[in-house]
């Protein structure tokens, strides 16, 4: 009688982790490391979300709640400076490549460099310094992330990242709940891996249009990005932050207007035509029910909770220093900066402006403000031509992403801000749109549903094809030889 084995097979779940650890196991050294470098990308980019570490090293604190201790965000700033040193190695070791990119990054530089020279009139120079030292590495990371990957590579990276965002989120909510969920005046809303909902609304907005994105240039595989967007609309419900799903819905409304844009000419002149007649007329309306809109549809005060009233006393300080500003990260120091005046004007400690314009203003002055505007400008249209003369969904990125900084500046402030993903997503935004074409990044490992094989057969025939014509141009008038092109 034989004797019978019983062998204990893993659940379906371990299965696909086992096989993922097979692949990579069976890859070359050179893969592995990309594959590294990939995750190691994601990582950075979840970091400068803002999460997940600034929830716990605050322990769960909640607006409203009292704080008896400052928190120590010493390992955050830890884990920024390894990010620094990466990044910036990684960059230098493509310098060749960067060296080339670099003129693709006229928009952010004069800008970036405006901010270091406010150290000169800064209010608090040692401050600035400091800050503009973080914001340089920063901008080096956008930079990288636009010189290491093609524009469909950055879309799925921008995938993983926010897929990431939406899982620890959960998971924080369900099991860690002190941290995941709010107490203080906003108790019982979702947080996820933030210290504050808000910011937990404005990356959904964000995931929720990549998602949408990944969705209509995968027809192949449709369903993990469909998953990903239903859970991150659910996030913003559970937030209830109705300017989050606002945005969204222009976000998916942008979508659809860069749909338009690949259209026929005298169709896109109507279209266009109407759209802007509809808008026009919706912010008169919104003018005229200001109150209305804000108070009962939007739940909130009249001054924004407290915002307009911030924005009138900033004003005033700008007043005093219009053309320059107060220097970089130089003016909210509370009673013993100048801050101080605005402070006393709305009673509250304000930390911002709460208004990425005005508080670039208030930094960089004027001059600041013009900078950014006319790059910003100059992303817009070449955005627009990229997206008429390309087909795939990345090329609607930009100028998605764009009108997300366009709206998301007018309640908070993300502009010019160091150790954001605000300010990397800008700058590899637009060095990518202005990136030169023979500037090709490197493929990417096959991670799930992704495959690089295709964009390196499409490059290799490229140069292929490059080096026959060449060839041709080289050949004396009268003859033609056999190409191996031409076989």
């Amino acid at each position: 009688m034989e004797e019978e084995v019983y062998t204990l097979s893993p659940p379906p779940g371990v299965n696909i982790f086992l096989c993922m650890f097979d692949q990579f196991s069976n890859q070359s050294l050179m893969q592995r490391l990309t594959a590294v470098e990939y995750i190691l990308t994601v990582m950075a980019l979840v970091l400068y979300s803002g999460g997940p570490l600034n929830v716990i090293l605050s322990d769960g604190y909640s607006q409203g709640e009292m704080q008896i201790a400052e928190p120590d965000y010493a390992l955050t700033s830890l884990f920024f400076r390894l990010t620094y040193l990466l990044f910036a190695a990684l960059l230098f070791s493509r310098w060749k490549t960067t060296i080339r990119a670099l003129p693709a990054s006229f928009v952010v530089i004069p800008l970036v460099g405006l901010a270091a020279l406010s150290y000169l009139w800064s209010a608090f120079p040692g401050e600035t310094l400091s800050s503009t030292i973080t914001l340089i590495a920063t901008t080096l990371f956008g930079i990288y992330i636009a010189v290491r990957y093609t524009p469909k590579q950055q879309l799925i990276l921008l995938g993983w990242a926010f897929g990431t965002i939406v899982i620890l989120s959960f998971t924080y909510a369900l099991a860690l709940p002190k941290y995941g969920i709010m107490g203080g005046v906003h108790a019982g809303t979702w947080r996820g891996i933030y210290t504050h909902k808000n910011t937990l609304g404005r990356m959904m907005t964000l995931s929720g249009t990549v998602f949408t994105l990944l969705l209509l240039g995968d027809r192949k595989n449709r369903i993990l990005p469909a998953v990903f967007l239903g859970l991150s609309v659910l996030l913003i419900l559970l937030t209830t932050s109705v300017a989050a799903l606002v945005n969204l819905g222009i976000m998916l409304f942008i979508v659809g207007l860069c749909q338009i844009l690949r259209t026929q000419y005298k169709w896109l002149v109507i279209l266009a035509g109407s759209i802007g007649l509809l808008i026009g007329s919706a912010l008169v309306a919104a003018a005229f029910n200001y109150e209305t809109i804000v108070v009962d549809i939007l739940e909130k005060d009249p001054t924004l909770t407290g915002r307009t009233n911030i924005w009138l006393s900033a004003l005033d300080v700008i007043k005093a220093k219009p053309w320059l500003g107060y220097g970089y990260e130089a003016f909210w120091h509370g009673m013993e900066g100048p801050s101080a005046y605005i402070w006393r004007e709305v009673m509250w400690p304000a930390p911002d402006a709460h208004n990425g314009y005005i508080e670039l203003t208030l930094h960089l002055g004027i001059i600041g403000l013009t900078l950014f505007l006319v790059g910003y400008l100059i992303n817009i249209v070449r955005s627009c031509m990229t997206v008429r003369q390309t087909s795939g969904s990345e090329f609607v990125w930009p100028l998605t992403y764009l009108a997300f900084i366009l709206i998301a500046n007018i309640p908070e402030q993300t502009l010019l801000k160091s150790n954001t993903i605000f300010w990397v997503l800008y700058v590899a935004t637009t060095v990518t749109l202005f990136m030169p074409r023979d500037v090709d990044s490197e493929p990417s490992p096959k991670l799930t549903y992704y495959n690089a094989v295709g964009h390196a057969k499409y490059k290799q025939s490229y140069q292929a094809t490059k080096a026959a014509r060449r060839r041709r141009t080289k050949q004396p008038s009268g003859t033609r030889g056999v190409l191996e092109t031409d076989r």
